[in-house]
């Protein structure tokens, strides 16, 4: 029952209250809940969040058809199979529906019951210590205190770049319009050479569009090694994107009426050194900003719209008495899901043991301290080829002052990626600590190569020694088999 709008809400008691019903929300009101803490989770849209419905599950489900293909053509015999026929653009995006629950949160919400965490759907804010006020769609208002704690759980939303002449006006995509599209666009220029906007590209090209991508810079994928976007943009031309490094958008100008069918009006891109480029839809994918604006940050002395600041249990410090975590993207420390969902198991373990009166481990690599955000989050870029990354890159190591050496190799060379795909090429590179004798990181590219991952991650974070790893045998023939290669390197 909603409070009325013109009755003071009376407080509503809960053990912890968990502010964002996404992935890292969810884990987190899990581990609250299976250990006896009462729980209430408040959400204003869909319970499952970003992930769920406008990024990682809907974008995959766009990317696989194509990457089906291109391994099944990479491979003669199948390759006669399949032949030269294009994807079924309704047919994938029936499939992407499909993934993305068709907007709907019912089967989330029904697990969140079950597992007897209680959900409250509107808008919440900070009310002060241990309060939220949660505004109710029908204007209602109600308050939540938490005896033990209150996590801010709120994401990121797409950041789009200010003072751009005309930007309002287009009605630029963002990843939620570039995930959800009901319909492929005929013309699609992309804006930003990161992961969200690599990948977009590379579906709605699968799918047949005429798609043209601008990048401030000079490479992609700018946080990787810089082979991985060198291999990325070659993989997007030869996919048919044109593709265009120091180009930025100087405006946008839309025709003000759309067309007699209701189809949207072109957008004209005028670059910085004065070309014009006429697209049917615009897709910006140059960056992220944190969902506090509006959060009530103020009432706990705190400043509102920025990301939140965290130690390494991701309280917010500043605040009295250790009661207020800022958990997932809005913490800025690693903005991906698997990350989020690992702040949160953490945070969990945290508020179990503050209840319980116990003291915090708070020593690296401990259960109350997510170490894994700065020395081993693993990313996949699911482009062609794909790209898989965990720990530092060389730069990123000696940038800090490492004794390091980096082993790279030739993928394309090892038996079980040239049974993968005829004329396989792909690269892998190790970042190697001299004085320690551990790997600090790695990265794949090539087909398939997301599968590496983890065995990589595992080497990172559990600081394996070389020597040891050294004993970890690679079935042939595989594509693993390259850790041979680069162990070698290591040893050399």
């Amino acid at each position: 029952m909603t409070t009325p709008a013109s009755s003071p809400a009376a407080p509503e008691e809960y053990d912890v209250i968990v502010v964002g019903a996404g992935p890292t929300g969810k884990t987190l009101a899990d581990r609250t809940a299976a250990a006896g803490l009462r729980t209430v989770i408040v959400e204003s849209e869909l319970v499952g969040g970003e992930c769920s419905y406008w990024a990682c599950l809907p974008s995959k489900a766009l990317l696989r058809p194509a990457a089906a293909l291109a391994d099944a053509r990479a491979v003669a015999g199948s390759r006669q199979a399949v032949g030269g026929g294009a994807l079924d653009p309704a047919a994938v995006l029936a499939r992407r529906d499909m993934f993305a629950s068709h907007w709907r949160d019912d089967g989330q919400v029904k697990r969140l019951r079950d597992t007897g965490i209680e959900l409250v759907r509107g808008h919440g804010r900070l009310a002060g210590e241990r309060r939220v006020t949660v505004e109710a769609q029908d204007g209602g208002e109600r308050l939540l205190v938490a005896r033990q704690a209150v996590a801010v759980c709120t994401g990121s939303r797409a950041a789009l770049p200010q003072g751009i002449p005309g930007l309002a006006e287009a009605r630029p995509w963002t990843n939620r319009e570039g995930t959800g599209s009901p319909t492929v666009p005929g013309r699609l220029a992309v804006i930003g050479g990161g992961v969200v906007g690599v990948e977009l590209a590379t579906a709605w090209r699968s799918l047949g569009s005429d798609v043209v991508l601008l990048v401030r810079g000079t490479g992609l994928l700018p946080r990787m090694e810089p082979f991985a976007g060198e291999l990325v943009a070659d993989g997007l031309r030869a996919a048919g994107v044109d593709v265009r490094f120091g180009a930025p958008v100087a405006s946008l100008e839309r025709a003000s009426a759309d067309s007699a069918d209701g189809a949207p009006s072109e957008v004209t891109l005028v670059l910085a050194d004065g070309e014009r480029l006429t697209a049917d839809e615009v897709l910006y994918a140059t960056g992220r900003a944190p969902r506090t604006a509006d959060i009530g940050l103020e009432q706990v002395g705190l400043h509102p719209g920025g990301w939140l600041d965290v130690d390494d249990s991701c309280t917010v410090p500043g605040v009295d008495g250790e009661w207020l975590y800022a958990v997932g993207d809005v913490n800025h420390r690693a903005l991906l899901t698997h990350q989020g969902q690992y702040q949160a198991r953490i945070v969990g373990a945290a508020i179990v043991a503050r209840a319980q009166g116990s003291p915090l481990d708070t020593a690296r690599w401990s259960a109350h301290t997510a170490s894994a955000d700065s020395a081993g989050a693993p990313q996949v870029v699911f482009t062609h080829p794909e790209v898989a990354a965990v720990g530092l890159t060389l730069d990123a190591a000696e940038q800090a002052g490492l004794r390091v050496k980096a082993i790279d190799h030739d993928l394309g060379t090892v038996a079980g990626a040239a049974l993968y795909g005829d004329d396989y090429r792909g690269r892998a590179r190790v970042v190697f600590d001299l004085d320690r004798k551990v790997l600090l990181g790695a990265t794949f590219v090539g087909p398939g190569v997301s599968e590496l991952l983890h065995s990589a991650t595992i080497a990172v974070v559990g600081e394996v020694p070389i020597d040891r790893l050294w004993h970890a045998v690679p079935s042939y023939p595989t594509i693993s088999e390259v850790w041979l290669r680069l162990l070698e390197g290591c040893r050399d």
